[in-house]
Protein backbone atom coordinates (compact mmCIF):
# COMPACT_ATOMS: atom_id res chain seq x y z
CA UNK A 1 0.00 0.00 0.00
CA UNK A 2 0.86 3.25 -0.68
CA UNK A 3 0.17 7.24 0.41
CA UNK A 4 0.13 10.31 0.15
CA UNK A 5 -1.02 13.83 2.01
CA UNK A 6 -4.12 15.55 -0.09
CA UNK A 7 -4.49 18.42 2.06
CA UNK A 8 -3.03 21.13 4.89
CA UNK A 9 -3.78 19.04 7.75
CA UNK A 10 -2.27 15.40 6.68
CA UNK A 11 -4.63 13.48 5.59
CA UNK A 12 -3.76 10.58 3.13
CA UNK A 13 -5.16 9.35 -0.08
CA UNK A 14 -3.99 5.86 -0.43
CA UNK A 15 -3.40 3.21 -3.54
CA UNK A 16 -2.19 -0.29 -4.20
CA UNK A 17 -0.51 -0.99 -7.42
CA UNK A 18 1.53 -3.88 -9.55
CA UNK A 19 4.44 -2.71 -11.03
CA UNK A 20 4.61 -3.16 -15.04
CA UNK A 21 5.10 -1.17 -18.28
CA UNK A 22 4.19 2.60 -18.55
CA UNK A 23 2.12 4.22 -19.46
CA UNK A 24 0.60 3.02 -16.34
CA UNK A 25 -3.15 2.81 -15.96
CA UNK A 26 -4.94 3.94 -13.30
CA UNK A 27 -8.14 2.74 -11.73
CA UNK A 28 -11.30 4.81 -10.11
CA UNK A 29 -14.25 3.96 -8.45
CA UNK A 30 -17.30 5.09 -8.35
CA UNK A 31 -19.22 6.61 -5.51
CA UNK A 32 -19.76 4.14 -2.31
CA UNK A 33 -17.01 1.79 -3.88
CA UNK A 34 -13.48 0.88 -3.80
CA UNK A 35 -10.77 0.45 -6.47
CA UNK A 36 -9.85 -2.83 -6.48
CA UNK A 37 -12.96 -4.40 -5.56
CA UNK A 38 -14.56 -2.83 -9.03
CA UNK A 39 -10.88 -3.14 -10.76
CA UNK A 40 -8.61 -5.68 -9.81
CA UNK A 41 -10.12 -8.33 -11.58
CA UNK A 42 -9.80 -6.52 -14.96
CA UNK A 43 -6.20 -5.47 -14.62
CA UNK A 44 -5.41 -9.01 -14.12
CA UNK A 45 -6.71 -10.41 -17.07
CA UNK A 46 -3.88 -11.66 -19.40
CA UNK A 47 -5.00 -8.75 -22.54
CA UNK A 48 -4.29 -6.30 -19.93
CA UNK A 49 -1.05 -8.08 -17.92
CA UNK A 50 2.53 -6.52 -17.94
CA UNK A 51 1.37 -2.59 -17.44
CA UNK A 52 1.89 -0.75 -14.21
CA UNK A 53 -1.89 -0.58 -12.43
CA UNK A 54 -2.73 1.79 -9.54
CA UNK A 55 -5.75 1.38 -7.72
CA UNK A 56 -6.63 4.26 -6.08
CA UNK A 57 -9.74 4.62 -3.04
CA UNK A 58 -10.61 8.98 -3.54
CA UNK A 59 -10.75 10.31 -0.32
CA UNK A 60 -13.40 9.11 1.97
CA UNK A 61 -13.92 5.91 0.34
CA UNK A 62 -11.88 2.40 1.43
CA UNK A 63 -8.31 2.88 2.64
CA UNK A 64 -7.97 6.36 2.05
CA UNK A 65 -8.44 9.08 4.96
CA UNK A 66 -11.79 11.08 5.33
CA UNK A 67 -11.37 14.17 7.07
CA UNK A 68 -14.13 16.01 8.66
CA UNK A 69 -12.42 19.53 6.84
CA UNK A 70 -12.44 18.77 3.44
CA UNK A 71 -15.39 19.59 0.85
CA UNK A 72 -15.47 16.59 -1.30
CA UNK A 73 -16.52 17.78 -4.80
CA UNK A 74 -15.12 16.72 -7.82
CA UNK A 75 -12.66 19.75 -8.11
CA UNK A 76 -11.32 18.78 -4.58
CA UNK A 77 -11.69 14.85 -5.57
CA UNK A 78 -9.20 15.33 -9.02
CA UNK A 79 -6.95 17.97 -6.90
CA UNK A 80 -6.15 14.81 -3.94
CA UNK A 81 -5.48 12.57 -6.89
CA UNK A 82 -3.25 14.51 -8.64
CA UNK A 83 -1.37 14.26 -5.01
CA UNK A 84 -1.65 10.36 -5.60
CA UNK A 85 -0.11 10.64 -9.47
CA UNK A 86 2.16 13.10 -8.84
CA UNK A 87 3.29 11.17 -5.93
CA UNK A 88 3.84 7.85 -7.76
CA UNK A 89 5.71 9.78 -10.33
CA UNK A 90 3.85 9.21 -13.21
CA UNK A 91 2.64 11.29 -16.41
CA UNK A 92 0.53 10.72 -19.38
CA UNK A 93 -1.61 7.78 -17.42
CA UNK A 94 -4.58 6.05 -18.88
CA UNK A 95 -7.22 6.26 -16.57
CA UNK A 96 -9.98 3.48 -16.12
CA UNK A 97 -12.65 4.91 -14.13
CA UNK A 98 -16.65 4.09 -13.11
CA UNK A 99 -19.22 6.47 -12.41
CA UNK A 100 -18.44 8.93 -10.06
CA UNK A 101 -14.95 8.65 -10.86
CA UNK A 102 -15.06 8.63 -14.40
CA UNK A 103 -16.77 12.31 -13.58
CA UNK A 104 -13.49 12.93 -11.12
CA UNK A 105 -11.05 11.10 -14.25
CA UNK A 106 -12.59 14.41 -16.45
CA UNK A 107 -12.13 16.79 -14.44
CA UNK A 108 -8.44 15.73 -13.38
CA UNK A 109 -7.82 16.05 -17.32
CA UNK A 110 -9.15 19.26 -17.25
CA UNK A 111 -7.13 20.70 -14.75
CA UNK A 112 -3.41 18.71 -14.85
CA UNK A 113 -3.33 17.49 -18.90
CA UNK A 114 -0.21 16.39 -18.10
CA UNK A 115 -1.02 13.43 -16.06
CA UNK A 116 -3.68 11.69 -18.34
CA UNK A 117 -3.23 10.52 -21.80
CA UNK A 118 -6.33 8.42 -22.44
CA UNK A 119 -9.93 8.02 -20.66
CA UNK A 120 -11.91 4.73 -20.47
CA UNK A 121 -14.84 5.75 -18.87
CA UNK A 122 -17.70 3.15 -17.96
CA UNK A 123 -21.16 5.18 -17.66
CA UNK A 124 -19.74 8.33 -16.10
CA UNK A 125 -21.49 11.06 -14.85
CA UNK A 126 -21.34 13.91 -17.62
CA UNK A 127 -24.19 16.12 -16.55
CA UNK A 128 -25.24 18.17 -13.14
CA UNK A 129 -28.48 17.00 -11.12
CA UNK A 130 -28.78 13.49 -12.55
CA UNK A 131 -32.58 12.29 -12.23
CA UNK A 132 -33.98 10.99 -8.85
CA UNK A 133 -33.03 7.95 -9.98
CA UNK A 134 -29.39 8.00 -9.81
CA UNK A 135 -27.79 6.83 -6.39
CA UNK A 136 -25.94 10.44 -5.88
CA UNK A 137 -29.78 11.69 -6.05
CA UNK A 138 -30.78 9.56 -2.97
CA UNK A 139 -27.89 10.11 -1.05
CA UNK A 140 -28.03 14.22 -1.28
CA UNK A 141 -31.77 14.26 -1.24
CA UNK A 142 -31.02 14.07 2.68
CA UNK A 143 -29.58 16.85 4.71
CA UNK A 144 -25.76 16.33 5.74
CA UNK A 145 -26.40 15.71 9.53
CA UNK A 146 -29.60 14.28 8.63
CA UNK A 147 -27.68 11.48 6.80
CA UNK A 148 -25.27 11.04 9.05
CA UNK A 149 -27.55 10.74 12.13
CA UNK A 150 -29.94 7.76 10.23
CA UNK A 151 -29.94 8.76 6.67
CA UNK A 152 -27.07 6.61 5.65
CA UNK A 153 -28.27 3.21 7.43
CA UNK A 154 -31.23 3.53 5.50
CA UNK A 155 -29.96 4.06 2.79
CA UNK A 156 -27.19 0.86 3.12
CA UNK A 157 -30.36 -1.13 3.71
CA UNK A 158 -32.24 0.06 0.70
CA UNK A 159 -29.03 -0.31 -2.03
CA UNK A 160 -28.72 -3.95 -1.52
CA UNK A 161 -25.42 -5.70 -0.20
CA UNK A 162 -23.66 -5.78 -2.74
CA UNK A 163 -23.18 -1.92 -3.27
CA UNK A 164 -23.22 -2.20 0.70
CA UNK A 165 -20.36 -3.99 0.97
CA UNK A 166 -18.46 -1.36 -0.13
CA UNK A 167 -20.84 1.42 0.69
CA UNK A 168 -20.31 0.74 4.21
CA UNK A 169 -16.76 1.31 4.25
CA UNK A 170 -16.86 5.42 3.08
CA UNK A 171 -17.31 7.49 6.19
CA UNK A 172 -20.93 8.75 5.87
CA UNK A 173 -20.17 12.60 5.82
CA UNK A 174 -17.57 12.29 3.10
CA UNK A 175 -20.21 9.71 1.06
CA UNK A 176 -23.00 12.78 1.58
CA UNK A 177 -20.94 15.63 0.40
CA UNK A 178 -19.39 13.66 -2.55
CA UNK A 179 -23.02 12.99 -3.72
CA UNK A 180 -23.23 16.54 -3.56
CA UNK A 181 -20.65 17.43 -4.97
CA UNK A 182 -21.38 15.24 -7.77
CA UNK A 183 -24.76 16.41 -8.23
CA UNK A 184 -23.61 19.88 -8.42
CA UNK A 185 -20.85 18.85 -11.28
CA UNK A 186 -17.79 20.63 -12.17
CA UNK A 187 -17.31 24.33 -13.70
CA UNK A 188 -17.08 23.92 -17.07
CA UNK A 189 -19.87 20.55 -16.62
CA UNK A 190 -17.71 17.44 -17.27
CA UNK A 191 -19.88 16.64 -20.15
CA UNK A 192 -18.17 19.78 -22.03
CA UNK A 193 -14.76 19.14 -20.50
CA UNK A 194 -15.16 15.54 -22.24
CA UNK A 195 -16.26 16.88 -25.81
CA UNK A 196 -13.39 19.52 -25.90
CA UNK A 197 -10.39 17.09 -24.32
CA UNK A 198 -7.66 16.04 -27.44
CA UNK A 199 -6.90 13.10 -26.11
CA UNK A 200 -8.39 9.11 -26.93
CA UNK A 201 -11.88 8.59 -24.83
CA UNK A 202 -14.01 5.91 -24.80
CA UNK A 203 -17.12 5.90 -23.14
CA UNK A 204 -19.05 2.83 -22.11
CA UNK A 205 -22.56 2.37 -21.97
CA UNK A 206 -24.57 -1.06 -20.60
CA UNK A 207 -27.28 -2.02 -23.12
CA UNK A 208 -29.60 -2.61 -20.11
CA UNK A 209 -29.05 0.84 -18.73
CA UNK A 210 -30.90 2.20 -21.86
CA UNK A 211 -29.23 5.07 -24.64
CA UNK A 212 -26.56 7.40 -23.32
CA UNK A 213 -28.42 10.99 -23.58
CA UNK A 214 -26.07 13.03 -26.07
CA UNK A 215 -24.32 10.51 -27.38
CA UNK A 216 -24.79 12.03 -30.74
CA UNK A 217 -22.67 14.85 -29.82
CA UNK A 218 -19.91 12.87 -27.71
CA UNK A 219 -19.72 10.83 -31.41
CA UNK A 220 -19.39 13.85 -33.26
CA UNK A 221 -16.71 15.38 -30.49
CA UNK A 222 -14.48 12.14 -31.18
CA UNK A 223 -15.40 10.19 -28.08
CA UNK A 224 -15.58 6.62 -28.97
CA UNK A 225 -19.47 4.88 -27.25
CA UNK A 226 -19.39 1.75 -26.67
CA UNK A 227 -22.76 -0.05 -25.61
CA UNK A 228 -22.07 -3.00 -24.06
CA UNK A 229 -24.32 -6.04 -24.37
CA UNK A 230 -25.89 -7.33 -21.34
CA UNK A 231 -24.27 -5.04 -18.90
CA UNK A 232 -26.14 -2.40 -16.91
CA UNK A 233 -24.10 0.22 -14.49
CA UNK A 234 -21.49 -2.25 -13.53
CA UNK A 235 -20.28 -2.91 -16.56
CA UNK A 236 -16.97 -4.69 -15.53
CA UNK A 237 -19.07 -7.47 -13.36
CA UNK A 238 -21.74 -7.40 -15.83
CA UNK A 239 -19.91 -8.16 -19.39
CA UNK A 240 -15.97 -8.28 -18.30
CA UNK A 241 -14.99 -9.12 -21.52
CA UNK A 242 -16.30 -6.23 -23.27
CA UNK A 243 -14.57 -3.86 -20.76
CA UNK A 244 -11.09 -5.70 -20.91
CA UNK A 245 -11.47 -4.97 -24.76
CA UNK A 246 -12.01 -1.50 -24.35
CA UNK A 247 -9.40 -0.66 -21.68
CA UNK A 248 -6.94 -2.94 -24.31
CA UNK A 249 -8.16 -0.59 -26.81
CA UNK A 250 -9.96 -3.44 -29.40
CA UNK A 251 -13.24 -2.91 -27.95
Amino acid sequence: MKQTEFDDNGSCIRWTETPGAQPARVYLHGLGSVAAVYHAHIAARPELAGRRSLFVDLPGHGISDRPERFGYTLEDNADALAAALDAAGLTGAELVAHSMGGAVAIVLAHRRPDLVSRLVLAEANLDAFPPATAGSSGIAAYGEEEFVNGGYARVLEKVGPLWAATMRLADPRALHRTAVGLRRGSDPVMRTILEGLAIDRVYLQGELSGGLPGEEGLTAAGVRVVTVPGAGHNVMFDNPDAFVAAVAGRG
